[in-house]
């Protein structure tokens, strides 16, 4: 057992004498398990306290950068505005570098500015390709830790990464949508915003394999590059449903889906499944209006909180990050929409 702690100091935190409290930490005969347990939770309430005290006033700048969708970026932004307060005792400040496209060396060159400038950790949506990878790894050797988040970059250092199971949730989305064509089979428009995204890429794989293996006689048309934007995703798609008849649902990974659903709709075309990602306003609406079927979500708040907690992490602020390393996906439909979504 602990050795942490003074003996007075568990005995005065748990109300036993110093001698039982002895005989519990030396594991000696005749101590009830009641008054064993009395003393493990003293000492875990000691822990607490001394974390709390380590925390007070200490300040953390962090720097929130994205490549995504302007709605979703916002998503994002809100839920970590939401967690910060509740990190107290601990101090954040949060800055903001949002994009909905960057090249990737002016990207580079932001996270290199913020090397120059200072940092207590990034949190980073970002493509998984090399010139990034090198930048966080010149953050990670500054004292800066980067946390990933939505889609990884597993080749560089960075310290952590949070968010859904990418490919599990691509398993998800062919479950569901194999189930809502079944009958009439067909084939599915598979929408990225960019081949960039690792996070992406692992959705696509997931859906695929799921297809291949429980549901092989359901096609997949694949578009990319409308950067989920509504304007460059509805051209592909119009292109897509022209050249191809039997197209009769939509698994959108990479956002832009009231632009899908018009091309639906110029196309004279029925959208029988359309299975989407996160709860943002618009999903919201258009499970609302029955445009589309569920959406795959997962709790930003939630990753938000893990995400300072890895960078806290980092610095020794705390021992360990706790609830795992990803978040469940949740599968909301227009029937258990949350409260205020």
């Amino acid at each position: 057992m602990s050795r942490t702690f003074l003996v007075k100091e568990i005995a005065g935190q748990s109300g036993l004498s110093v001698a039982t409290v002895d005989r519990v930490l030396n594991d000696r005969p005749g101590v009830r398990a009641l008054t064993r347990l009395r003393v493990e939770e003293a000492i875990r309430d000691l822990e607490n306290q001394s974390r709390q005290r380590a925390l007070s006033g200490r300040k953390f700048t962090i720097d929130l950068v994205m490549e995504t969708p302007a709605r979703f970026s916002a998503k994002v932004r809100a839920a970590l505005e939401v967690e910060l307060p509740t990190l107290q005792p601990a101090v954040f400040r949060a800055r903001f570098h949002l994009w909905e496209m960057i090249p990737t060396e002016a990207l580079v060159q932001a996270l290199d500015s913020i090397r120059r400038r200072g940092s207590h950790g990034v949190i980073l949506k970002a493509a998984d390709v090399p010139e990034v990878a090198a930048a966080i790894d010149r953050l990670t050797d500054a004292g800066i830790p980067v946390v990933t988040m939505v889609t990884d970059l597993p080749h560089s250092r960075r310290h952590a990464y949070v968010g859904i199971d990418n490919r599990a949730a691509g398993e998800t989305a062919a479950y569901l949508i194999g189930a809502w064509l079944k009958p009439s089979a067909g084939q599915v428009l598979v929408t990225l915003s960019s081949n960039r995204f690792r996070g992406e890429e692992e959705r696509e794989a997931g859906f695929r394999h799921a297809l291949r293996r429980f549901h092989p006689d359901i096609g997949i048309v694949e578009i990319s590059e409308g950067f989920g934007r509504d304007q460059e995703t509805v051209a592909l798609a119009r292109h897509a449903l022209l050249a191809d008849s039997r197209i009769a649902g939509a698994y959108s990974i990479g956002g832009g889906n009231r632009a899908v659903l018009e091309a639906f709709a110029e196309a004279q075309r029925s959208c029988v499944a359309f299975v989407a990602h996160d709860l943002d306003v618009e999903n919201a609406t258009l499970l609302r209006e029955r445009q589309i079927s569920a959406v795959l979500h997962h709790d930003l708040n939630q990753d938000m909180r893990k995400a300072c907690r890895h960078i806290m992490q980092a610095h020794g602020a705390l021992k360990e990050v706790p609830g795992g390393t990803l978040s469940p996906v949740q599968v909301i439909t227009p029937f258990n929409l949350p409260p205020g979504a």
